[in-house]
């Protein structure tokens, strides 16, 4: 077991809370009468995905229906978790952790569904201007190598050192990461070039997973993977879906900084600084790095996109975290359907900035 799976069990309470909060906890009243006039509406939680809490809410005709839908929706994100897993391997499965160990070697014959992942990936890469690099990982595992040793020992926390941040730069050049659709193969032309895909694999995964559950005859569903979320479909009541921006002063707070509806088929995606970081000198270092810096980037403490798309809106909310507010807000109003919030804490308050399509689905 990893050790931030370890700590995820520890924390299962208080992370399950915080999860409801955020997806339903703004409207708790109305989800309470929702729930009196329509019975047949469920929920579901887990913790053994993507190292995160998933909680789903949604209608079904039965339980039996709503159960075999879970359990299906599950299986596909399971499936998803080991394919895009960089620290583990398993039996049977060719993941990215393997990829990663074949650097250099050669090309990796893989499932289709990390090929489309990576092919995602690079769009995404071109959009943000190289602000979301899925090939940066030779520097983002020095700071996940560094961010552990300095929780589990907080007395000898440390930043990584300048010469190997330099030098793990110089492996991150997205070229190297070579597809062959026709061949089905991926290969790192790189030795030392590794794959991280935390800013846009478990968006991608979810918005997989909800089309799957889509084709399976879900009909009415809030998904929510450590707070990635995606709608299907509206409320029992016919209303969208009620959802909340956290706040980062305190992400446990049953009331959201910012209330909104959504409709079906879209999704809502948080980067923030306050959600995992660790402390070196009595100074905050968070794992969103701008690979211009090398450093935590330190334009906002949170920024959420709304898009047709979780992968998409994982990986924008990523690149934007690192940009200022003139280039982040030139792309978002480039790209159809994609709103922005971006959230700054000066002197303990809060600042924020909104595309006018966020604005308008504030309650």
């Amino acid at each position: 077991m990893k050790q931030g799976s370890k700590r995820l069990y520890a924390l299962l309470p208080l992370l399950a809370a915080a999860a409801l909060a955020v997806l339903v906890g703004v409207d708790y009243q109305n989800t309470k009468k929702a729930a009196r006039q329509v019975t047949a509406q469920y929920s579901w939680l887990g913790w053994d995905a993507f190292d995160t809490i998933t909680n789903v809410i949604g209608n079904a005709q039965s339980e039996e229906e709503w159960n075999s839908q879970m359990q299906a929706f599950h299986e596909d994100l399971l499936e998803y978790h080991r394919l895009y897993d960089i620290y583990n391997t398993y039996e049977g499965v060719v993941n990215l952790a393997n990829v990663n160990e074949m650097a250099g070697k050669g090309p990796v014959q893989v499932d289709e569904r990390i090929i489309a992942l990576l092919q995602e990936a690079k769009a995404v890469y071109a959009q943000t201007n190289g602000k979301t690099n899925v090939a940066a990982g030779a520097v983002l595992s020095l700071w996940h190598d560094a961010r552990t040793a300095g929780l589990e020992d907080a007395q000898n926390a440390a930043l990584p050192s300048e010469q190997a941040l330099q030098q793990a730069a110089g492996h991150c050049n997205i070229e190297d990461l070579v597809i062959d659709e026709a061949a089905g193969t991926v290969e790192l032309k790189d030795p030392a070039m590794r794959l991280d895909v935390g800013s846009i694999g478990k968006g991608y995964a979810v918005e997989q997973c909800a089309r799957a559950a889509e084709q399976r005859g879900l009909a009415s569903a809030s998904i929510s993977v450590g707070g990635n979320i995606r709608t299907i479909g509206l409320r029992a009541d016919g209303t969208g879906w009620s959802l909340g921006v956290e706040d980062p002063r305190d992400q446990n707070s049953q009331t959201a900084l910012y209330a909104l509806s959504l409709p079906g088929g879209q999704s809502l995606v948080t980067s923030g600084d306050y959600q995992r970081y660790y402390t070196v000198n009595g100074e905050k270092y968070h794992h969103l790095i701008d690979l211009q810096t090398l450093y935590p980037a330190r334009y906002w403490n949170s920024v959420t996109v709304i898009a047709p798309d979780s992968g998409l809106a994982d990986g924008l909310s990523t690149g934007l975290f690192c940009m200022d507010y003139e280039q982040g807000k030139a792309l978002a109003e480039s790209l159809p359907g994609v709103e922005v919030c971006w959230v700054r804490i000066e002197d303990g308050k809060v600042k924020a900035q909104f595309t006018e399509g966020f604005k308008e689905k504030l309650q």
